[in-house]
This record gives structure tokens, C-alpha cells and sequence, in this order.
């Protein structure tokens, strides 16, 4: 039991582990997203946990862990000023976190409207409101078309978007798109519609105007943010109340932008998952676990 075979199978056995227990990623389109032919080849820019230089957008699948399935899923934005992606305190922590609580998440990585990758003068390839938008479509459909394999209600899929996330998020909502029952692929003939929708600090807050049967939204943020958040959060609870769309609002004293999920987090704002998942539970989203 001592031979050097053994002993490369005990120093390969932590490496086996990691990469078996590494949640799987699924591209939105195996072929390549439209609008992408061009810059296909091109290897994503990774600087500690931000990536840009997006071309091929996905999902990395998390499936419910120390919880039986509830049935819900929530596709996550992470935000990162429409430049980058931060995809670890807004997105793998909080699909983590909801996974080990019965809820499948999937962290998205869309195109993005400002590349940091993008040389200088040089133009976009992408447009947030088209790409961007065209990529949380997709996600949405992608998880309903899955809904038997990854034993998930397609009445309980949501999105939950942070900063240029949070645009992304409520965009998907505001202009959710019906299936179309003769799109060549069967992925396109489900809804695009968020049957709820989660707004973290989202940016342009002031610039948010609901609209009546937009799905239910829950929102949140610091009372430290830009005034355009903070401020334009608590005015875009009423205008949601306005048009009849359930809403809950949690502003925090004791916080600013870019909180998410950290295990440095102190006081109330760390807590702020904790109020989604009661939300979600209080909207009835959670359903019963899935066998």
C-alpha cells in the first residue's frame, strides 16, 4: 500500500474532489450566442473574481444541496458597472447560499454594454439592453426548458439582479417576452417572463418605472449608497405600490454599495438574504419539496 502508484492516488485525490464537486456550467447557446460570431475565439479576461471579455454567456448551475428542492430557481445578475462581472460576493456566494436552503440558482454571465477588455476609442461589440437582455431571456427559458431534469416548479423562476445586474434583473422583467410557439429551437417557445424579481442596489434606480402586472419585486439596499440608489429605491417602492405590484423594501442604515454576500458582512445588512428567503417563502414561492 506504499507504492508510488498509491501515493500519487492520495496526492490526486483533493484535485479529483474539487473538480468533481465544481458545479457544471451551461452554455446559453451550445452553438454561440447570436451577435458573438466574431469574437468567439477570444478568452475571457479573469482579474481576481471579475471577468469580462464575455462571448460566450452561461449559466453555472447550482442545485439545491443541504435542503430538499423546493421547486423555486433564481437566475443571478451579478453587477460589476456593465464592465465586468463580479462573480463572486453577487453571484457564486449567493447561489451557494440559496442552494444550501432547498432553491436552485444560476449564476449568469452576460455580455456586457462597457467590456473593460474593450480597448480604449475602440467601439463595443455589445449593447446592454440587447445583449445583455437577450442573454437573462435565455437564461429564464433555459431553466424552464430543464425544469423535469433539475426538478424545478417553471412557475417559480425568478431573477435576482445586483447594481448593472439590478438594471439587467428589472429590464428581463419590464420587457418579458412570451414564448413563440413555431421558434425553430424549443428553448425560444417558453416564457421569458420572471415570475418574481429581486433588485439589489440596482443602478439608475431613478430611472425605474414600473408598470402594472410586472412581476412581484423585492428591493433592497444601503442608506450610505448614491442618492440615485438609495433615495431612488424608496421612491421606486411607491411606484410599484401605485400600479398594484406587490413589493417589500429594505433600506439599511448601516450600509453602502456592493454588500452582497461576504463572510465579512456585519450587522443588519448581512442579513438581507435571509429577508429574500423569507419573501420568497411569504410569496408562497417555495412550494412544497420536490421528490
Amino acid at each position: 500500500m506504499n507504492s508510488p502508484w498509491f501515493r500519487l492516488c492520495l496526492l490526486l485525490l483533493p484535485l479529483l474532489v474539487r473538480a468533481y464537486a465544481s458545479p457544471p456550467v451551461v452554455p446559453l447557446w451550445p452553438g454561440g450566442a447570436p451577435g458573438s460570431e466574431t469574437r468567439r475565439h477570444e478568452p475571457e479576461k479573469v482579474v481576481g473574481t471579475n471577468v469580462s471579455n464575455i462571448h460566450h454567456p452561461s449559466l453555472t448551475v447550482y442545485l439545491p444541496t443541504g435542503s430538499p428542492a423546493t421547486g423555486c430557481a433564481v437566475i443571478v445578475a451579478p453587477g460589476g458597472g456593465h464592465s465586468r462581472v463580479v462573480i463572486q460576493h453577487e453571484g457564486y456566494n449567493v447561489a451557494e447560499w440559496l442552494a444550501a436552503r432547498g432553491v436552485a440558482a444560476f449564476v449568469l454571465k452576460y455580455r456586457l454594454g462597457r467590456d473593460d477588455a474593450t480597448p480604449s476609442g475602440a467601439a463595443q461589440p455589445y449593447a446592454f439592453d440587447v445583449h445583455g437582455l437577450a442573454d437573462a431571456q435565455r437564461a429564464l427559458r433555459l431553466v424552464r426548458s430543464r425544469a423535469v431534469e433539475w426538478r424545478i416548479n417553471p412557475a417559480a423562476v425568478g431573477i435576482i439582479g445586483f447594481s448593472a445586474g439590478g438594471e439587467l434583473a428589472f429590464l428581463a422583467a419590464m420587457r418579458a417576452e412570451p414564448g413563440r410557439p413555431d421558434a425553430p429551437d424549443p428553448i425560444d417557445r417558453l416564457s421569458a417572463r420572471p415570475d418574481f424579481q429581486a433588485l439589489i442596489y440596482p443602478g439608475k434606480s431613478h430611472l425605474i418605472q414600473p408598470a402594472k402586472g410586472a412581476p412581484p419585486v423585492f428591493l433592497a439596499a444601503g442608506y450610505g449608497d448614491r442618492p440615485d440608489i438609495s433615495e431612488g429605491l424608496a421612491r421606486v417602492y411607491l411606484l410599484f405600490k401605485q400600479v398594484g405590484v406587490p413589493a417589500e423594501l429594505h433600506l439599511y442604515a448601516g450600509a453602502g454599495h456592493g454588500f452582497g454576500v461576504r463572510p465579512t458582512n456585519r450587522g443588519p445588512a448581512a442579513a438581507w438574504i435571509d429577508r429574500f428567503h423569507e419573501w420568497l417563502a411569504d410569496r408562497g414561492l417555495l412550494g412544497s419539496p420536490v421528490r
